[in-house]
């Protein structure tokens, strides 16, 4: 008797309101309606939405209800024209969290569709966040939850292309150091005369992205300050902000990457995670280092979509994806990726990388740093620091049942010797060095201490790689050249007979100085059973280049000479790039 006085009890209490009118409209029954309180609770969502997505009340007529109810007004969205920067005033999270939206701005307030009135606590939050009065609106929960999602996807869409910066909310950034996010205490470090230097720092870095900077690099001098942007190889001003922001903008960086802003005496290491839209995220490895005029400072920008492209989209010739793919696809063996630092090989490896990564397939990694993320690959920073170096990860690895190995670089012959061991042991390795073509890199091999039988056995493809800056194709143009000069830049007399159309750069608005993007230019070549005897005769670099030859591989130079016969690099670049 007194569950039942008590269960009748709670139900009257909890029958106020909207629940209480819309049972009085006739919409519900008083047992419907409890049943419904309970279930919605238990699902841990809202009244409204439990009943229309259940079809227990029409959205219209609840709309109706709970506007008479409160004496708020209601809207038919489906007769509004969104404003998206209104919208992108509120994060997705807390929209999709509370299942609102962002309507119309006037002054401080803030017009905010909602289906129930009582979500008080949704208000509070977007009052808390954009820092204006919050007044609700009414809107019909079905529509509601369809205009809200396609708004959102439309934001988000805007915001990646970031075709225009203008609107982003440049303080409030998506922004966390290293792997965890800034903690409150760290944020307040920037207090509100520093504002301007957060939306500054922002936008540089949303500048950059946009413009698709591989660095940015922040330096102060004596009497000036300069923000250059390495695009497409070559260093570009981005803005020289006076010389007296030096110290809050290395400051405002340092927080950002969770360094020690106190330390400016020595170089430091940290990264910086920015999300600009719901799906796509990019990483900044940020490094400082003390100046006779302060710290100059250079963020490293990681995208991962980069190493996403796909082997198509990085410039390889048909026969040479084929060598490539017919290497990946062995279970054993090293791959050798070589070239000066920014010449793409970590894109190369990466791509690689995601090729062999399935289910059934288990690669450790071991990098100084780990640049991109790749999900279902086991990826180690090195840290010499605490006794972790390369030879000291690639241990670990070979107890730890792997398939797939890559090494950042070998710098040394005791990791040489251990890849090398793992790649005749029934891994396949993969791994870069630093060296200008691939027969140098097995005279590398040597010169490093490793023995020539072991370099033989175990070294099956070495790419070469070179990075050149593509003709933009809104505004290139064909320049007339000599048949003596087209040989001499070393084009044969067949393909001169054929017809060579080559292409220099001009300037548009759409590119920079005529170029627009980078392609690679490829050595590929394979340690086949003639290199292998020449390694073992202790032959040189002249000798395995001129067998490669023998065998039709291209060098660099051949390789970029294919690429301005179609007209996708120039000569001036492809010089800049190779030796004739």
């Amino acid at each position: 008797m007194a569950d039942n006085l008590s269960a009748a009890t709670t139900a009257r209490l909890t029958l106020q309101g909207l629940p209480l009118r819309l049972i009085q409209d006739g919409l519900l029954e008083e047992k419907a309606m409890v049943q419904a309180l309970q279930a919605a609770k238990e699902a841990n969502t809202n009244l409204v939405s439990h009943l229309v997505a259940n079809n227990l009340a029409d959205a219209r007529e609840i709309a109706i209800a709970a506007s008479q109810e409160f004496g708020v007004p209601m809207v038919d969205l489906e007769a509004i024209q969104l404003d998206l920067e209104t919208v992108k005033l509120v994060s997705d999270k807390l929209l999709a969290k509370h299942r609102v939206l962002p309507l119309i701005k006037r002054g401080k307030r803030l017009f905010v569709a909602v289906s129930d009135p009582t979500n008080l606590h949704a208000l509070d939050e977007i009052k808390f966040q954009t820092g204006l009065s919050v007044e609700a609106v009414v809107a019909e929960e079905d529509k509601l939850q369809r205009i809200a999602s396609k708004a959102i996807e439309q934001a988000d869409t805007q915001m990646s292309q970031l075709t225009d910066d203008e609107g982003l909310d440049l303080e409030n950034l998506d922004v966390t150091g290293g792997d965890d996010e800034l903690e409150g205490d760290a944020i307040a470090r920037d207090d509100v005369e520093d504002a301007p230097i957060v939306r500054f720092v922002n936008k540089v870095l949303l500048d950059a992205i946009k413009k698709g900077a591989s660095d940015i690099h922040f330096e102060p001098y004596e009497k000036t300050y300069r923000i250059r942007l390495r695009l497409d190889g070559y260093l570009k001003e981005l803005a020289v902000p006076p010389v007296q922001l030096a110290g809050k903008l290395a400051a405002r960086i340092k927080v950002m990457s969770r360094l020690d802003i106190a330390e400016r005496r020595v170089p430091q290491d940290g990264r910086i995670k920015m999300r600009i839209s719901k799906n796509r995220a990019i990483d900044f490895r940020v490094s400082t280092c003390p100046t006779l005029f302060g710290e100059k400072i250079v963020a490293r920008i990681l995208d991962p979509s980069s190493a996403m492209l796909g082997i198509d989209a990085l410039g390889y010739e048909p026969a040479q994806k084929d060598l490539y793919m017919k290497a990946l696809a062995q279970p054993h063996g090293m791959i050798l990726v070589t070239g000066p630092t920014g010449s793409g090989k970590t894109v190369s490896l990466y791509t690689g990388l995601n090729i062999l990564n399935k289910e059934d397939t288990n690669i450790s990694t071991a990098e100084d740093p780990a640049e991109i993320n790749l999900p279902g690959v086991n990826q180690v920073n090195v840290n010499p620091k605490v006794g972790l170096t390369f030879a000291g990860a690639l241990r670990a690895f070979l107890r730890q049942d792997p398939d797939v190995i890559m090494v950042g670089e070998i710098r040394d012959l005791e990791t040489a010797e251990i890849a090398i061991k793992a790649a005749q042991t029934g891994h396949l390795v993969l791994s870069t060095l630093h060296t200008n073509d691939a027969p140098k890199t097995l005279t590398r091999l040597v010169d490093m201490g490793v023995k020539p039988y072991a370099i033989a056995t175990s070294v099956s493809l070495i790419i070469a790689q070179r990075l050149a800056r593509k003709l933009c194709n809104s505004c290139k143009e064909p320049v007339e050249m000599s048949r003596d000069a087209l040989l001499k830049e070393g084009f044969t007399d067949e393909e001169i007979s054929a017809g060579v159309k080559v292409y220099r750069p001009v300037g548009c608005g759409s590119c920079t100085d005529g170029y627009k993007g980078r392609t690679g230019l490829y050595q590929v070549m394979p340690v086949s059973e003639e290199i292998q005897r020449i390694i073992l005769q202790d032959g040189n670099a002249v000798d395995i280049a001129a067998q490669s030859a023998k065998e039709g591989i291209w060098d660099l130079r051949r390789s970029g000479l294919s690429k301005v016969k179609a007209g996708i690099t120039s000569l001036d670049e492809l010089n800049q790039c190779t030796t004739e």
